[in-house]
């Protein structure tokens, strides 16, 4: 089964570095950079979902705190982007790690209901500070450079996040399958029984919130960078739940899974784009077959229709 993962893995670098070979145009090389982000986001939160059972539904906010680090330090104090995404990456595992023991107190409905809260609350302090963040209308980011090399192209921010997204799948694959993974997927199952055999359930939730909130504020920074302007949309209630559905279609507990999800969701909004006026529905629609049909999500289900796990 591990062995399946890892080749899994080649599998994905092998159409990383093959894919700019074959998209036409930019408006696709775009759209493949795009999804490459989502993924690895959906990756961290799938981690905290998935693996460890525990629902966010404000996580846009900890993108927000990056992309706005990235654009605010280095505009007003005269910071560099890399300072500045660190930075950024710095304060939400900060924020993350104080509000996740009294959040991870709730459970069910009250645990969702707190992480909706938090993302509202950051959305709204992104509004409200006009004079650091624009506002409502957004702020430009200044450009990425490091050592006198500006990443401009397409093509750079390409390879950039194809990088990003293949150590991500690597990282995730060997988390899940240490003890620190077997803890997660443990209390996933029985905080109680985990507290039995040993599990520290409280530190484990807050470790995992930490690392999934930095996956997602590194990932803000790039975004704001690789589009050149952020705005509080970027951290609205309803990014969150895309990202969550994106967990969702793909498949919990599956790291693959997570990619399914990432690319279909990002590429499905343009493919209906063709339904004017009715390209809400369908994806709704859709939605709620893939649900009714493949309830675990596409991946799990799949690898189980054909007798192969993950």
């Amino acid at each position: 089964m591990q062995k399946r993962a890892y080749f899994g893995l080649y599998i994905v670098i092998a159409i990383l570095a093959l894919l700019p070979l074959v998209l036409p145009n930019s408006f696709y090389m775009d759209l493949a950079i795009r999804m490459a982000i989502n993924a690895v986001i959906v990756l961290g939160l799938n981690l905290l979902i998935g693996f460890a059972g525990q629902i966010s539904l404000g996580h846009a906010g900890f993108l927000g705190i990056g992309a706005y680090a990235s654009a605010v330090l280095p505009t007003h104090f005269g910071w560099h982007p890399l300072l500045a995404m660190g930075a950024g990456a710095a304060a939400t595992g900060l924020l993350a790690a104080l509000v996740a023991r009294p959040i991870f107190k709730l459970k069910g409905n009250y645990l969702a209901m707190a992480t909706l809260g938090l993302g509202i609350i950051l959305n709204i302090a992104l509004r409200n500070e006009a004079q650091w963040t624009g506002g409502p209308d957004g702020m430009p980011v200044p450009a990425f450079g490091l050592f006198g090399f500006e990443l401009s192209s397409d093509k750079h921010w390409y390879w950039v996040v194809a990088i990003l997204l293949s150590v991500s799948v690597w990282a995730s694959l060997n988390l899940i399958d240490s003890p620190f993974g077997r803890a997660l997927r443990a209390l996933h199952g029985s905080e109680v029984a985990s507290r039995v055999v040993g599990v520290d359930v409280v530190r484990y939730k807050v470790a995992i919130f930490v690392l999934s909130a930095v996956f997602a504020s590194l990932m803000g920074s790039i975004t704001a960078h690789y589009v050149g302007f952020v705005t509080p949309n970027l951290a609205d209630f309803f990014h969150s739940i895309e990202l969550v559905t994106m967990v969702v279609i793909g498949g919990m507990a599956s790291v693959y899974g997570s990619l399914v999800g990432a690319v279909l969701l990002t590429a499905l909004p343009q493919a209906l784009a063709t339904f004017e006026g009715w390209e809400t529905v369908v994806f709704g629609a859709i939605l709620m077959i893939c649900m009714i049909f493949l309830p675990k999500g596409l991946v799990p289900t799949l690898a189980a229709k054909f007798g192969k796990g993950e």
